[in-house]
């Protein structure tokens, strides 16, 4: 099979892409999903393991309630139907992640199905709304965690031996399964993005996990297909474990452009899984599902039955906080921004730091300025989300109250920021070390004015015969003179006085 690519938009003019998402999603329960064993990030390995999570002979699994609760949660937020009668069933298959050889999943009798998801991407036209289907949102039990070591792909195709940490088999895992998702052209890419992040928000504001992608507590499986226009779908891939939003959108536009080069040249698409490589931005092949698996699923005969009581699913709806998108809705009007403007918040995962700013008692308008525009720029340089860079919200609040007070300028609060990001220190800590006080005094600055003048005459003539735009070149001498740490507006000022001009 060919390793070409072709151009994206090339591709999405001879072919139509079909895409579906499935979401993984680990709850943040205190206790496993069938045990109680603790289920915190980074312990030892294999040290959050009992006799029911190692699939020991004899153990019972007993379900844990709050997963049962905020599966429901997640249901009714995504417009699911809610079973009133559902079980577990036993996918059976053999792999060391999974010590009792057997997941306890769902199969054809899932807690939540059919509902739907809206998401909202920008076009050089304005904002554009999609509906995200759901076929059904599941419950199951976390795999283990392999770690293939002695090779140089991190993978076990060349590695000297494997490990297995049990630590997360059996954590509670959500899996939500969309439709196939058809109609969206050349922003096939975004709009994956922007399901997983808006599902990711979703999450977040029920409090159910903390999806965190880069610990593996929302992981996305990217399925991609193309065909001619008009005709049936085409054979589809699955990319396994993709961990960040920005690698779902790149997943979904590597598939496209390498399907697009195989068809083109008369070949044919594998059913089959891949792994997605964050440092080309590729695919390579895992292994194929040309041949339907048998996993020999059936009722797990050790957990009876969930059957939710209505009354307690519709306490649970009365009791859903308020969705992301209606939050935004309402913040865009508090704050007085566009549909343009808050669409360029959502797209570089903004909406959050600046609404944290805003409660922290920053002004909105200033609050956009900060993480839109100079954070936004090194995030973008460094490759990172704007929440891994060393700021908070609070760190933009007090920048704001020293350019309130006058003790920095908006200059010299942008390298005070640059020390902050440099992981100097905190602000304060910054100013401190880099000297970044404002010269402030009058005698200073007009001594540093009559030094410019003193070398500049002939400006000092023209200001005085009306050109006043020449203070411009007083006004930089002075902030040269005092390395950007004084008020030009304030120097601009002493000079007309000191010259004897009205500005």
């Amino acid at each position: 099979m060919t390793d070409d690519y072709m151009d994206f938009h090339e591709a999405l003019t001879a072919f139509e892409p079909v895409l579906g998402l499935e979401t993984h999603v680990e709850l943040g329960t205190a206790s496993k999903m069938f045990c109680s064993c603790p289920t915190a990030f980074g312990a030892p390995a294999n040290t959050q393991v009992c006799a029911v999570c190692l699939g020991l002979p004899g153990s019972l699994p007993v379900v844990n309630g709050v997963a049962v609760e905020s599966t429901i949660r997640m249901g009714l937020a995504l417009h699911c139907d809610i079973a009133s009668w559902c079980r577990f069933a036993r996918k059976n298959y053999f792999y060391p992640d999974m010590p009792k050889d057997y997941q306890v999943s769902q199969y054809d009798e899932p807690l939540c199905t059919n509902g739907y998801l809206d998401v909202t991407v920008a076009t050089d036209e304005g904002p554009r709304n999609f509906r995200v289907e759901i076929e059904r949102v599941h419950m199951e039990e976390d795999t283990g965690k392999l770690t293939h070591a002695g090779g140089d792909t991190g993978r076990i195709h060349g590695a000297d031996y494997s490990l297995v940490d049990y630590n997360r088999a059996g954590i509670p895992l959500i899996e939500i399964v969309t439709k196939p998702i058809v109609g969206t052209g050349s922003l096939a890419p975004v709009v994956a993005r922007a399901y997983v992040t808006e599902l990711r928000d979703l999450m977040r504001s029920l409090g159910v996990s903390d999806v965190r992608m880069e610990e593996g507590s929302l992981r996305c499986d990217v399925n991609v297909s193309l065909s001619p226009a008009g005709e049936p779908w085409g054979t589809r891939s699955e990319t396994k474990n993709v961990n960040s939003l920005r690698s779902v959108e790149r997943a979904v536009r590597s598939e496209i452009e390498r399907q697009a080069a195989v068809l083109t040249e008369g070949g044919r698409v594998v059913q089959e899984t891949r792994h997605f490589h964050e440092d080309t931005g590729r695919t390579t092949s895992g292994r194929s599902k040309e041949h339907a698996e048998d996993y020999r699923y059936f009722p797990e005969p050790d957990l009876v039955p969930v059957a939710p009581d209505g009354a307690w699913i519709e306490r649970l709806r009365s009791e859903l906080p308020e969705i992301p998108s209606v939050r935004r809705a309402r913040m865009q009007t508090e704050w007085g921004i566009s549909d343009f403007e808050m669409q360029a918040l959502v797209n570089i995962d903004a909406v959050e730091l600046v609404a944290g700013t805003v409660a922290a008692g920053v002004d909105p308008s200033a609050a956009r300025k900060w993480w839109t525009g100079e954070l936004a720029r090194v995030a973008n340089e460094r490759g990172v989300d704007l929440a891994s860079l060393p700021v908070t919200p609070a760190t933009i609040h007090r920048i704001e109250e020293l350019i309130a007070s006058g003790a920095l300028t908006d200059s010299l609060a942008r390298r005070a920021l640059e020390g902050v990001l440099a992981g100097e220190g905190d602000v304060d800590q910054v100013v401190s070390a880099r000297g970044l006080t404002l010269v402030s005094d009058d005698s200073s600055l007009l001594a540093a004015i009559d030094t410019a003048l003193a070398e500049q005459p002939d400006v000092a003539e023209k200001i005085r015969s009306g050109k006043v735009q020449a203070a411009g070149a007083i006004v930089g001498a002075v902030m040269k003179a005092t390395k950007g740490q004084a008020d030009a507006a304030k120097v601009r000022t002493l000079l007309f006085e000191r010259l004897g001009v009205a500005e």
